[in-house]
């Protein structure tokens, strides 16, 4: 046996297990290679080809009676591919965008920055500079060749035709970072709708991507389209939208509303469209558009007015005397009261030293007349029997939920659902909230306020506008909304879907003719007009400083076809700036134009100041 010479056997089963070995190693590392590490794709495909991203139109928007609102201009993005670039001459480029060369410095960091930039690669484009103006497009145009790397993309930039309702529209700005993670669609250097109808309906506006490939050579000249663009895809526009919105009637609601703060809000109510959205201060949505987006920004956000808050749906306010009409319809729902029951006032609810004051009228007095002469006592007097009336209820805390849950069922207390961000929900107190803060030690003393829309109880001028359509439908109301039709889309049916409340509408009687006995003799007086059947709640809310002066209404009395909320911040009396803007909004939206005799009176409106330097 010769134990000295190697076994040819072991020594061919040895070399084929390290060629096997060595094949398998080749074999995962091109699995790796070109399977599950893209650079050495990207990296290949960067060579041969070059993928544009086609951007869709944004839909544009109308208003109801088909007047164009948002529209869109041609913009150009400058994109760089990292890989491609080539030694060029910075500062001409500097010169050509307008930028200097601390921005260019930090574009470029920022762009290959992967916290800022997630995604970032050398071989695909980049956005470099957005937006360039028509100067700026041409002047690169002309010398791209000195540029490797760089080239333009045609984008889109909104426009408007009227300087109006900022708040409804909203405006768009580039996505963030969080914007990118939510949603694949996005990559750096897109746009994305950020407030407004440009924020709730993105997903409809937006539109789909397309892409372009293009093919290059060995030195990344660009040949013509790959396969004769075969595999090219065209984008798709986004939906055009058809608002609610009467553009003639916010306009002249903002007229209105200029040198004031507060909202004026119009419904329909046969539709819950919302026809009007006053925000004020506001402003010209155009200044939020293109490269001075910044600027015009950090001015609207450091106003110590905040023009940018849309106080119809994140304002909250005490709703003051018009919660007495959603209290009356309590009151007579529960049986506590009937439209006969008389209360004393006597100047003011004075029942166990209590208050509040009140106004000179008639009394005793019922229900009807009290609704029209918006008197404090007969509501506090109807909220204490409420609460103490032991034969219906157990305790004050079984009244005081019985109550709050007709308050929701009218549409208060939580968010209405408006196809709007930042909507508030308001604060409508339950027995809870009386419980934590006293202990139990509480009685209809404690919370008489709330009574008249004071005290504890909050809403949005939003909520009480929808309060006033619920009382013009006796009983319903539907999700307000700003957007009318989708093109090809139907709306959601939450928006066509009728709301009832808790309250009968036999109940809503009593209260329909007091608010129109409010403006035929009434505190809503200036609202009365011989042509039209105004019904009307006028409100002077507390305040720490000058009272807020409040309207809501609806018109005509017999089939509706609007309601309105007008809140004028620190306006004083009620009838000193909400009702007689009311009736003005009211006049312009039925009659389409003021009568001459109303001229006087929207002049005072228009030239009265009441927020001193304002936008």
């Amino acid at each position: 046996m010769n134990t000295g010479r190697f076994n040819p056997e072991l020594r061919k089963t040895i070399i084929v297990v390290f060629t096997c070995v060595v094949a398998i190693i080749y074999v995962i590392r091109l699995f790796s290679l070109q399977v599950l590490n893209s650079d050495y794709k990207i990296f290949a495909d960067s060579n041969a080809f070059l993928k544009r991203t086609l951007y869709p139109a944004r839909g544009i928007m109308y208003d109801r009676n088909g007047e164009l609102l948002v529209f869109n201009q041609p913009s150009y993005d400058l994109m760089v591919v990292f890989k491609e670039t080539q030694p060029f001459d910075t500062l001409d480029l500097c010169r050509i965008l307008k930028i200097d060369m601390d921005y260019f410095k930090k574009r470029q960091k920022d762009i290959k920055n992967r916290d800022l930039n997630p995604g970032y690669s050398p071989y695909t484009p980049q956005v470099f500079v957005t937006q360039l103006g028509f100067e700026e497009y041409g002047l690169f145009q002309e010398s791209f060749y000195k540029f490797p790397g760089f080239y333009t993309l045609n984008r889109t930039i909104r426009d408007y035709k009227y300087p109006n309702a900022a708040h409804v529209l909203g405006y768009i700005a580039e996505v963030d970072k969080n914007d990118i993670a939510k949603d694949d669609y996005y990559v750096r250097g897109d746009y994305i709708g950020k407030t407004g109808i440009e924020n709730s309906y993105e997903k409809y506006l937006r539109g789909e991507k397309g892409v372009e490939i293009l093919l290059r050579d060995s030195k990344g000249r660009i040949k013509g389209k790959y396969d004769n663009g075969k595999s090219d895809e065209a984008p798709i526009p986004g939906k055009n939208l058809k608002l609610s919105i009467d553009i003639e009637l916010q306009a002249y609601g903002e007229e209105l509303m200029r040198n004031k703060l507060g909202s004026i809000i119009m419904i329909e109510p046969s539709t819950g469209e919302i026809l009007c959205m006053v925000s004020s201060p506001t402003y010209d949505p155009s200044i939020l558009v293109g490269r001075e987006f910044a600027n015009g920004y950090n001015v609207l956000v450091n106003d110590p007015y905040k023009p940018l808050l849309n106080r119809a749906v994140a304002g909250i306010y005490p709703p003051g005397s018009t919660f007495k009409a959603a209290n009356g319809l309590v009151f007579l729902q529960e049986g506590i009261i009937q439209p006969s029951t008389s209360f004393t006032c006597n100047h003011g609810f004075t029942a166990n030293g209590g208050k509040p004051a009140c106004h000179g009228h008639p009394s005793p007095l019922s229900l009807i007349p009290a609704v029209a002469t918006s008197c404090n006592s007969y509501f506090c007097w109807g909220y204490k029997w409420m609460l103490e009336n032991r034969k219906k209820y157990k305790s004050f805390q079984e009244a005081m939920d019985v109550w709050k849950d007709h308050m929701v069922g009218q549409g208060f207390g939580y968010k209405l659902g408006v196809d709007l961000q930042g909507e508030q929900r308001g604060m409508i107190p339950n027995s809870r909230y009386y419980d934590d803060h006293y202990k139990s030690n509480w009685n209809a003393f404690t919370v008489i306020s709330n009574a008249i829309g004071q005290g504890e109880v909050s809403a949005t001028p939003l909520q009480i506008c929808n309060l006033a359509a619920s009382i013009a439908n006796k009983g319903f109301f539907y999700t307000p909304h700003v957007v009318k039709e989708i093109s090809n889309t139907p709306l959601d049916t939450i928006y066509t879907k009728k709301h009832y409340t808790s309250i009968d509408p036999v109940n809503y009687e009593p209260i329909i003719e007091g608010m129109r006995g409010a403006v035929t003799g009434g505190t809503c007086r200036v609202a009365y007009t011989p042509d039209i059947a105004i019904c009307g709640k006028t409100g002077t809310a507390e305040n720490a400083g000058k009272d807020h002066s409040v309207f809501m209404g609806f018109a005509p009395m017999e089939a509706p076809k609007v309601a309105i909320f007008v809140y004028v911040e620190n306006g004083g009396w009620g009838a000193s700036y909400g009702v007689p803007i009311g009736r003005l909004m009211i006049l312009k939206y039925l009659e389409r134009e003021i009568p001459q005799s109303d001229k006087d009176l929207e002049n005072r409106m228009k030239n009265a100041v009441i927020l001193r330097n304002a936008l």
